[in-house]
């Protein structure tokens, strides 16, 4: 819990007290590299804070090919938070892509501890405008930006992640082949 109270303080002032409580809510679980957390249609019961690992979200289209959607490594939330809120079945897959240890928390208990906890409504408000932000920034770049632009955009934003998963789950994540990833790369190096 050590490493979710320091995130927590990291972002807004809270009390002991209520750290502990906040703290109190939270089960840890493990799940091992490729296992899914999450599956489309599925019932959403929980969201996560990553501890260890990275984990992906990604969807389908109508012609069956993967798109990643994002990445979460430590110390970064993640779930279908939409489906979460409103108790609807997911609309996204999530997956570990490397053994994962994640603090996850019920809906009652988050719940809770809006109602409870003032400092958790301000985290959370936090956390929300900075993955709207994350967001709209992504639309942005899938828009707006060449395949080498978006490329240095993931490296900024994930400057570990290229050496820890397949080239495969960035290229998804870009847009792009992994054969047109190796070109970029090849590219950046000469």
């Amino acid at each position: 819990m050590e490493q979710l109270s320091k995130h927590i303080k990291s972002v807004v002032e809270v009390s002991d007290t209520s750290l502990k409580l906040l703290c109190d809510k939270f089960v840890e679980k493990e799940f091992s590299k490729k296992e899914h957390l999450l599956e489309i249609n599925n019932s959403v019961r929980e969201v996560y804070f990553v501890l260890k690992g990275c984990v992906r979200t990604y969807i389908y289209d109508l012609n069956g090919v993967e798109h990643n959607i994002t990445f979460s490594e430590e110390n970064w939330w993640f779930g279908d938070l939409q489906s979460f809120k409103n108790r609807t079945q997911a609309s996204f897959n999530i997956q570990a892509l490397e053994d994962v240890v994640v603090l996850a928390i019920s809906r009652e208990n988050w719940d809770m501890l809006i109602q409870e906890v003032p400092a958790f409504v301000e985290y959370t408000r936090v956390l929300f405008r900075n993955t709207m932000f994350s967001h709209e920034n992504r639309i942005l770049q899938n828009l707006s930006y060449t395949a080498e632009e978006r490329y240095d955009c993931f490296l900024k934003k994930y400057p570990d992640l290229s050496q820890r998963i397949s080239q495969k789950h960035i290229a998804s994540y870009l847009g792009i082949t992994p054969e047109f990833l190796s070109m970029i790369r090849r590219k950046k190096k000469g």
